[in-house]
């Protein structure tokens, strides 16, 4: 590990067991429904420029969290690392982040897809749709990232 990211496993700010890193990812999570709302209702004031800006940016900070996180992790020692702190069943634990990672990769496929095919998604009205389960996605991919951290690290 190099020395100018050795902060990233000092202990977290959240008065857990959790590293800094951990911490960091988590309450991004758990603001980021609140970032994609404030884009929705930026739309809904007919500000669309200003939305489209905004998910863009949402997006791309989110990748760049991911890829944070996905670097800590590894660096750190992975699953079977952070696992071993918990009291809580290893095969719970594991069957809630595996439905996690279904909801985070399936939300970021939808997300992706929506911005490809924005200009046929405005033409036939399914926008909104596609937003509603983007936005859907954050809020359980959020709740189920609070939930997978609080088994690692508060359990």
């Amino acid at each position: 590990m190099t020395n100018h990211m050795e902060y990233m496993f000092h202990q977290g700010f959240l008065g857990t067991r959790a590293p800094f890193f951990m911490d960091m990812v988590t309450l991004i999570v758990a603001l980021l429904p609140l970032l994609v709302a404030s884009a929705i209702y930026l739309a809904k004031l007919k500000k669309y420029k200003h939305h489209a800006f905004l998910q863009i940016f949402i997006f791309a900070f989110s990748v760049i969290v991911l890829t944070y996180f996905e670097y800590g992790v590894r660096l750190g020692g992975g699953y079977k690392y952070f696992i071993e702190g918990t009291t809580a069943s290893h095969n719970y634990v594991f069957v809630v982040l595996m439905f996690h990672i279904a909801i985070s990769v399936i939300t970021l496929i939808i997300w992706v897809t929506t911005f490809l095919m924005i200009k046929k998604l405005l033409a036939t009205h399914n926008h909104k749709k596609a937003g509603l389960l983007i936005f859907t996605g954050v809020v359980l991919t959020s709740l189920t990232g609070i939930w997978v951290y609080m088994l690692l690290f508060i359990y």
